[in-house]
C-alpha cells in the first residue's frame, strides 16, 4: 500500500484500511444458535472465532484451511443491493463440530456443508456453522453460502474505513488490513492463502474487473457477468472488485494476458500513461527480484474521495485518482508492482511483520527511480536517513504496533533497513538474498526471523546487530558502511 500526500502519521485515520466493528444491516438469529449439534462426538470442538495474530486476534478463524473459493455476487449500483453465493472448499485441521467464517454486515440466507444443510448464526462479524456431522481433522469439505444485503465499509478508529463501498457509479472494495469480509465470507487473514474463482454480474454496460486472468463475459438479460481467476495462492485482503465506467485496455505480454482500467471520470492523461507502464516495470523488477509470479498484469485507476491510496491487489493493483492529478507518476506502480513478489507471492504470517511488504516496495520506488534517471539509491536513503523525524526513530518498523501499520518508520525506515543490508552484504550476495527469497518463499508466507536466517545462510555473515538497530531500536542507527 502507499499512502497519498503527506505520510501518514500515528493516529491519522487511514481511508481504505479495514477495522473491527461492522455495519450490520439485517438482524440474523444469536450466537447461541451455534450450540454443537447432539450428533456432534465429543472428539469434535468448535474452531477458533480467531487465528490469535498479535495485533489483530479475531482476524481469520481456527480449525480449517482453505484452499479455493468460489465467489459469485450479483450488484446493482441503483439499489445497492448485493446477492452472492460463495463455495468455500476447505481442509480440516482440527476435528471440528462448528467453525467460523468472517463476513461483515450481510444477511445470511442459508449454509450447507458437503451438500447437507447446516445451521448457521451470527456473533458480530462471524458467521458460526454447525454441520449436522463433525467434520475430522486431516478430511476435506465444502461449504456453501447464500446471502444478501447492502454491503457497507468497515470501522476502524485508529485505522479508518474501507472494505466495499458504493460508488456514483459503480462500486469498489478494498482495504488493508482486511476487506473481503464486507462482500463474501472468507477466513480473513494472510496466513491462510487460496485461490479464487470471480463471478461479478453487473448492469449491462458497466465493467467489473477483479484478480487473475479474465476469463469471459457474458450478458443476458440485461446484466453482465465478468469471470475472473487466480490460480496462485492469494492472502484475501488482496483480493478486489471495481464495478462502473472504465476505459479497458487489453493487451499480451510474455504469454500472459494484460488488463487496466482506467475510470472514465479521468481525462485521458497522465493515469492512463502511468498505468501503461506497468509491463515495463514488472520487466525491470523482473530483472531485480527474480521472475514475475503472477499469471496476469494490469492496474485499476479509480476516482472517490474514500479511496486515498494505491494498493497491491494481486495481480491488478489499484490506485486513487489522486496519484496523477499532478502528472505521470510510475514511482507508485513501482512500489505496488514490488508488492506482487514482496506483499502477494511472498505474503505475511502475522501483521507485525509488515516492514518486509512495505520496505521492500519502497525500497524498489528507490531502485526505479535510479533507473528511470532519477536520483540514485544511496541519494534516496541519505534523503530519508538525514531527514528522518525523531518520531520515525522512536519506532521501530519490525514492531510497530497497530496503529502504526502503515506509518512513516514501516515505508522508510523498513527502506532504510533494506538498504543497510544490502550496503553491509554488498551488491552480490544482497540480490541473492532477496531473489532467493522470491524464490524459496512463492506462493508463501514468511516471517521476520524467516528473513533473518535466510540473508544470514546466503551471505554467511550474522547479521542479528544490524536487524536489531534497524528494525527494533528506537534511536537512529550509524550509516551503513560497505565492507
Amino acid at each position: 500500500m502507499r499512502l497519498w500526500g503527506l505520510r501518514l502519521r500515528t493516529g491519522l485515520l487511514l481511508a481504505g484500511a479495514l477495522g473491527l466493528a461492522a455495519c450490520s444491516s439485517t438482524p440474523e438469529p444469536a450466537a447461541r444458535e451455534a450450540t454443537p449439534s447432539p450428533t456432534a462426538s465429543r472428539q469434535f470442538t468448535p474452531g477458533a472465532a480467531g487465528l490469535g495474530d498479535e495485533y489483530f486476534p479475531r482476524y481469520g478463524n481456527g480449525g480449517y484451511d482453505v484452499t479455493r473459493y468460489v465467489v459469485k455476487v450479483r450488484y446493482d449500483p441503483a439499489t445497492d443491493r448485493l446477492t452472492g453465493t460463495t463455495t468455500v472448499q476447505a481442509t480440516a485441521t482440527a476435528s471440528l463440530s462448528a467453525f467460523n467464517l468472517d463476513l461483515a454486515g450481510l444477511t445470511v440466507r442459508g449454509v450447507t456443508v458437503d451438500g447437507v444443510p447446516a445451521r448457521h448464526a451470527r456473533d458480530g462479524d462471524e458467521l458460526v456453522v454447525t454441520p449436522t456431522a463433525g467434520l475430522t481433522s486431516g478430511n476435506g469439505f465444502t461449504a456453501e453460502i447464500r446471502y444478501e444485503g447492502s454491503p457497507k465499509p468497515l470501522t476502524n478508529e485508529a485505522l479508518g474505513e474501507g472494505g466495499f463501498r458504493h460508488t456514483s457509479d459503480g462500486a469498489v472494495a478494498l482495504g488493508q488490513p482486511e476487506s473481503a469480509s464486507t462482500w463474501f465470507p472468507v477466513n480473513d487473514h494472510p496466513a491462510d492463502k487460496a485461490t479464487y474463482d470471480f463471478e461479478i454480474t453487473v448492469p449491462e454496460g458497466l465493467t467489473a474487473v477483479s484478480n487473475g486472468v479474465p476469463v469471459g463475459k457474458t450478458t443476458r438479460a440485461g446484466w453482465t457477468t465478468w469471470k475472473w481467476a487466480e490460480r496462485s495462492p492469494m492472502a484475501s485482503y488482496l483480493s478486489m472488485v471495481a464495478i462502473g465506467n472504465f476505459r479497458v485496455t487489453r493487451a499480451e505480454h510474455k504469454g500472459r494476458p494484460v488488463f487496466s482500467a482506467v475510470t472514465t471520470g479521468l481525462p485521458e492523461g497522465a493515469a492512463d500513461a502511468s498505468i501503461a507502464r506497468t509491463v515495463e516495470v514488472a520487466d525491470y523488477l523482473e530483472g531485480v527480484f527474480g521472475p514475475y509470479p503472477f499469471g496476469s498484469y494490469g492496474g485499476v485507476v479509480v476516482d472517490d474521495p474514500g479511496i486515498r491510496f494505491a494498493l497491491e491487489t494481486q495481480s491488478r493493483p489499484v490506485y486513487s485518482a489522486n496519484f496523477f492529478r499532478r502528472g505521470a507518476n510510475s514511482g507508485v506502480v513501482a512500489h505496488e508492482l514490488a508488492h506482487q513478489w514482496f506483499g502477494d507471492s511472498v505474503s505475511l504470517a502475522r501483521w507485525s511483520d509488515i516492514w518486509l511488504n512495505e520496505g521492500f516496495a519502497t525500497y524498489a520506488e528507490w531502485l526505479w527511480l535510479e533507473h528511470d534517471g532519477g536520483r540514485t539509491v544511496q541519494q534516496s536513503f541519505d534523503g530519508e536517513y538525514v531527514g528522518a523525524s525523531a518520531s520515525l526513530w522512536r519506532t521501530p518498523p519490525g514492531r510497530p504496533g497497530a496503529a502504526n501499520l502503515f506509518g512513516d518508520s514501516v515505508y522508510q525506515r523498513g527502506a532504510m533497513t533494506v538498504h543497510a543490508l544490502r550496503t553491509t552484504v554488498g551488491d552480490e550476495a544482497f540480490f541473492r538474498i532477496v531473489r532467493g527469497w522470491a524464490a524459496d518463499r512463492r506462493d508463501g508466507n514468511g516471517t521476520t526471523a524467516d528473513f533473518v536466517a535466510h540473508a544470514e545462510q546466503v551471505s554467511g555473515r550474522q547479521l542479528d546487530g544490524l536487524f536489531d538497530a534497524w528494525l527494533y531500536g528506537t534511536e537512529q542507527p550509524e550509516r551503513p558502511t560497505a565492507r
